[in-house]
């Protein structure tokens, strides 16, 4: 088998658990078509909290020649080949000490009665964020955003 890409997975379970250990306080902002509400908030559930970014995972046997990884030093990309494929692009930013600095996820979803783009993006220490728009037939478009930055 191929080499594996970088797990989504494992990355954010480990986080999970460290900031479950950290407690740290968040200040939580939730946004939906331009009202928002923010207040100061303890996590209880950060495998919850960071479940989006879990499920943007690629590390499945069937998607193993489905993207294209381009690296530097410090930047590692998937790029989906497939239109098809919900997550469309990660970008993993390292610092000098190989730490990840930086996630950005771009996922894409489509059928007959809707449309999702979502980009997520996660600094470790210091911010998660979650843009999601969304086109629903009958409905009309919708745009929600959440903001988590670590105290």
């Amino acid at each position: 088998m191929a080499s594996s890409y970088f797990s989504l997975e494992e990355f954010f379970r480990s986080e999970a658990t460290r900031l479950t250990k950290l407690a740290p306080t968040v200040e939580k902002t939730v946004s939906r078509n331009g009202m928002s509400e923010g207040k100061s908030v303890q996590i209880n559930d950060w495998k919850n909290e960071l479940a989006l970014f879990m499920d943007s995972d690629i590390n499945k046997p069937a998607w193993q020649n489905s993207y294209r990884v381009d690296s530097t030093d410090r930047l590692l990309t998937y790029t989906s080949t497939d239109p098809e494929l919900r997550t469309q692009k990660i970008s993993i930013e390292k610092d000098e000490n190989e730490k990840v600095k930086h996630i950005a996820i771009i996922n894409h979803a489509s059928n007959m009665l809707y449309q999702t783009e979502e980009r997520l993006d996660y600094y470790p220490d210091s911010l998660y964020q979650i843009d999601k728009q969304q086109q629903v037939r009958l409905i009309g478009e919708s745009q929600y955003s959440i903001r988590g930055v670590l105290q």
